[in-house]
């Protein structure tokens, strides 16, 4: 059984290793989400992220076997996007670094992760959800549809491990 709970700061290394894994499985995959070791996510970010209790862990037995972040951040780019619903930033909760490690991938545990993430943005009276994906990851987009998000458009933002690329955005109005 999946317990997805907020992470504990002594935490910090076993959530780094477990992006480890995810990033190693995913450069061997024939979609993968751009991320690199140690560049996306960063250890200052994750540290931040852990601190500020955004970071989502999922453990099944006492094993962290997925992870995200939810919060109110996003890329500068959404702002040259004119997004359908009207909100303003506090009332926009955003999903980053969603991601299962390799041995418990294909369990429905992203969904469950996401589903928890709408979860936390309905109790605290959220408009929307976005987010964005790395063009042509599939099955994170099969993912986010499934889920009732909406794609919306393809947009070039720069991030620090993939420079400018093309990104789906998605969104979930609450």
């Amino acid at each position: 059984m999946l317990n997805i709970r907020t992470a504990n700061e002594d935490e910090y290394q076993a959530v780094r290793a477990l992006y480890h894994s995810m990033i190693r499985a995913m450069q061997k995959a024939e979609y993968t989400s751009g991320w690199e070791i140690d560049i996306y996510p960063a250890p200052e970010y994750l540290q931040e992220v852990i601190s500020k209790k955004e970071m989502y862990v999922g453990e099944i037995d006492g094993e962290l076997v997925a992870a995200m972040v939810v919060n109110h951040d996003f890329n500068e780019s959404y702002n040259d996007f004119d997004w359908p619903t009207e909100a303003a930033a506090d009332e926009i909760t955003v999903i980053h670094a969603l991601g299962v490690h390799p041995d418990y991938f294909h369990r429905g545990i992203a969904k469950q992760l996401v589903r928890k993430a709408v979860a936390i943005a309905r109790e605290n009276n959220q408009k929307v959800i976005r987010l964005d994906v790395l063009a042509g990851n599939l099955p994170a987009e099969r993912l986010y549809e499934a889920e009732g998000f909406r794609h919306l458009h393809t947009l070039p933002m720069f991030y620090e491990d993939t420079g400018w690329t093309d990104y789906e955005l998605y969104e979930l109005v609450l």
